[in-house]
């Protein structure tokens, strides 16, 4: 029997845009107190990783407030007083482009539109980074993470990795066995977790 390619896609974004409801419901289930304890022991998990130790140039994202997103505000604080530049996603409001630009007081940063903050558009843009922390509602052992569907991390993150490690951050409820790949999905090279660190495997 002839596989209905366009047909079969079709099914795997509706599975992907019922799964990231899902996903965002059960973890704004979680009390914000269970959230940050958990994004504190990931933030550890971070900061144990060799490439991290020494890198000069990372990515952060900052966490959507109401989200119970990953919380790594902290570890920012201790990557900058060690010396790393750290830069935040910022969105070209016209191209919608993403990239990321340095930050020396994340509080400096304001929402722009889009539910997050960002960086001021002057603010200095990363040409490359060693370590890019992705954020996600769901990732599966492959690598594979389910966003908030704009699609941005997966068009940015082949202009900065590899070399970059690419690194995806999740509590560790948020692990599944398979995330729907679609076109243009880009893979993880790394999972960290508050009970774990993976690495993807095909």
């Amino acid at each position: 029997m002839e596989i209905d390619h366009a047909a079969e896609q079709e099914l795997r974004y509706r599975a992907k845009a019922a799964l990231r409801k899902r996903a965002r419901a059960l973890r704004n289930a979680i009390p914000r107190e269970a959230a940050l304890a958990r994004s504190a022991l990931i933030a550890k998990r971070i900061e144990s990783l060799d490439f991290v130790q020494a890198a000069k140039h990372m990515a952060l994202f900052h966490p959507i407030e109401g989200r119970n997103e990953v919380d790594l505000t902290d570890l920012g604080d201790r990557l900058r007083a060690r010396g790393v530049r750290v830069a935040y996603p910022s969105i070209d409001p016209d191209t919608r482009v993403m990239t990321f630009r340095f930050v020396d007081d994340p509080r400096a940063m304001e929402e722009r539109g889009l539910g997050f903050c960002e960086p001021a558009p002057e603010a200095e843009e990363a040409t490359s980074l060693d370590v890019v922390i992705v954020p996600a509602l769901q990732i599966d052992g492959r690598g594979h993470r389910i966003g908030y569907g704009a699609g941005f991390y997966d068009r940015a993150l082949p202009r900065f990795a590899p070399p970059a490690r690419s690194v995806g951050v999740a509590f560790d409820f948020q692990l599944v066995a398979e995330v729907p790949d679609t076109p243009g999905d880009v893979t993880l090279s790394l999972i960290v977790t508050d009970s774990r660190i993976l690495a993807p495997t095909d």
